[in-house]
This record gives C-alpha cells, structure tokens and sequence, in this order.
C-alpha cells in the first residue's frame, strides 16, 4: 500500500486517537490539523509529534484522505464549510473523506461532494473516553462501514493495517445501529452509577461497592460471552419471582422515582427475554 496524505479536522479525543495510531503507521503522512480551537491543535501535534496545527481553511494542504473527527450536530457544518473554503483551490482535489458518527451517514458530509469527493463514516465500537486508553485499546477493535465503494476502497485496507476488524453498515440502519451501541455501552455505565448510589444509600462501604462492581460486570460479561443474553440472565424478574420484582420495585422506587421506572421497565423486558429468547 503506498503511503497516503492525512488531513484531519477535528482534535478531540476521537481525532487525536487517530492521530496517534495514523502517526505510528509509515503508510502514513499526517499533514494538517485543523480545530474548532487552535491550541487543541497544537496541543495534539506536541503530544503525537506528528502534523502540523493550522488556524483557518486556507491553510490546508492537498490530502489523499481527510478525517473529519468532530461532534456529530457539528459534521455537516464542517463539511460545508470545508466545500465552500477549498472550492477552487488545489486541495479541493478528488479526494475521500470519512467522519466518525455511529449515528449520521456518510450523506452528512454531503457538501463534500461538489468537490467529486468520495465519502463514507467510520464508526470503531470503542469507548474513547481517554485517547491513550483507546489507541492501545483499538487492535482487535470492530470498526462500522458505511459509505461509497471508492472511499471503502480507501478506508477499509487502511484501518486493517490498524488491526481493527470491519464489518458493513446499511446506510438506513445507522440510527438503531448506533443505539444498539448506546445501550450496550453508555447505559451499562449508567446502570453501573445508579448500583453504585444504591448501594452507598442501603450502607455498603464505597471500597466493598467498587469491588461488587468489578466482580458482578467481570462475571457478567463472561457468562454473555460464553452463554449469550438469554441464558446469562438470572435475577428474580428472569426466575419469574413476582413478588420480590413487586416490593423490590416499590422500594427503588421510594429511594429514587426514575431509578424505580427503569427497574420496572428493565423487569418486564428481563422476563419476556428470559420467557421468549
């Protein structure tokens, strides 16, 4: 694979994770950096060694690939922009382009297009809460496509050079996709935060409450892995035990009322998954 040119718009924690793997890679040129804020890019420059930080469109160079890492509300606005500040310059060359959203399509970014870019979103099934967790965290990672062939062409060779094992999204699908990933992910935490008050509040020491959560996700997650949803489910709702779900839900729901609602709902979905799974 000949090395390739990278641009990459956006110097969060999902864009200077790439900026790291990209950077480690010889396949690689990173170019510029561009942010909604200029010493995020400078920053992430000193902390990789790698690109150059630049302050405004203009100063953006020719890319074979851009990477548009920023918020998903900002992404068409960025592509847009983009558009209409390289329209006419020698960057605006056919090039390919992909964002990060679980959420939004590759269409998002579709300004780009009247530049004859070829784009496609890019989506690893990671939690990027700290960049230098999630770079050592990204080898073996699994990693959503959805976009154009041209630009799949591109991407996906690229991202299996970082291990990462990709997998094709439907375009339409995106949205219940990304809330597949949502609960799977971010409302584990939550759940997680909520035990963890319930447990303070019912007088367990903090220590013994850390050491419960460690214990029961590590055990959890390995009875899904090897067992799958259905069967890893226990608990009362899961036995069919009426009445401890009954008081146990009243008394959550006297501690914390929106605790009480999830109990409830949660209840009722673990007993119709472990009655028709």
């Amino acid at each position: 694979m000949k090395q390739i040119s990278i641009n990459l718009i956006g110097a969060g924690r999902v864009g200077r994770t790439f900026l790291h793997l990209l950077a480690a890679n010889p396949n690689c040129r990173v170019q510029d950096i561009l942010s909604g804020n200029y010493s995020s890019a400078q920053n992430a420059v000193e902390q990789v060694k790698a690109g150059r930080a630049v302050q405004q469109i203009s100063e953006l160079r020719p890319a074979d690939l851009w990477i548009i890492a920023v918020p998903d509300t900002q992404i068409a606005a960025v592509a847009a922009d983009l558009a209409e500040g390289l329209a006419g310059t020698e960057a605006a060359k056919v090039s390919v382009a992909f964002h990060c959203s679980g959420f939004f399509p590759a269409a998002e970014m579709d300004p780009l297009r009247h530049l004859n870019w070829h784009l496609a979103s890019v989506h690893p099934v990671l939690s990027f809460a700290d960049p230098e967790r999630a770079k050592d965290q990204f080898r073996g990672a699994l990693c959503g496509l959805e976009g154009d062939e041209a630009a799949l062409a591109v991407i996906k060779p690229l991202l299996e050079q970082l291990a990462v094992e990709c997998f094709a999204i439907r375009s339409e699908g995106k949205s219940l996709y990304h809330a597949a990933a949502v609960i799977s992910n971010n409302f584990t935490v939550v759940l997680q935060a909520i035990a963890r008050e319930a447990w303070k509040d019912a007088g367990v020491a903090d220590d013994i409450a850390r050491r419960l959560n460690e214990k029961l996700l590590d055990s959890t997650a390995e009875n899904v892995r090897a067992l799958g949803p259905q069967q890893a489910l226990t608990g009362p709702a899961a036995r069919g035990d009426e009445q401890v779900v009954a008081s146990q839900g009243q008394e959550v729901a006297r501690w914390n009322p929106e605790a009480g609602e999830i109990y409830s709902i949660l209840s009722k979905l673990a007993r119709t998954i472990k009655t028709n799974g």
